[in-house]
């Protein structure tokens, strides 16, 4: 079933096309209050490239003008450090070491307001928030 585009749906996409607007990244979102949050999911990543990843988002984000970045590590259940003796429980995890690696980094601590836990609907024990300083 084949439907015909309106003249209005054409002006439209027309009007759009020009503009050559941005589009947000599926990760961004606007809030009502018009405040840009950024979200990443660490589940999977290795200790250092979570690092790398989440050094390298906040210093996008407060480039960007974000506010906030909700990060989700996991609460490290199915972590496999609990089978090797010579690896910390806390600190192999990523919801400790990933918060320790950023307040150990002197460029993003400049750039952090607070690192505060998420509430339970964006992950509760399994995330966290970094609110960043205003740029502008």
């Amino acid at each position: 079933m084949k439907k015909k585009i309106s003249e209005k749906d054409k002006k439209d996409w027309q009007d759009f096309i020009s503009k050559k607007e941005k589009l947000l990244d599926k990760e961004t979102k606007i809030n009502i209050k018009k405040k840009i949050i950024k979200k990443i999911d660490l589940h999977g990543f290795s200790l250092k490239d979570a690092n790398k990843a989440i050094e390298e988002l906040i210093i996008n984000s407060f480039e960007s003008g974000v506010e906030k970045i909700l990060v989700i590590t996991g609460k490290g259940l199915r972590s496999k450090n609990k089978e090797n003796p010579y690896v910390s429980e806390d600190l192999s995890i990523l919801k400790y070491s990933v918060p320790e690696y950023i307040k150990s980094k002197e460029n993003l601590s400049k750039i952090i307001n607070k690192i505060t836990g998420a509430n339970v609907e964006d992950g509760g024990d399994g995330a966290f928030y970094i609110f960043l300083k205003n740029k502008f």
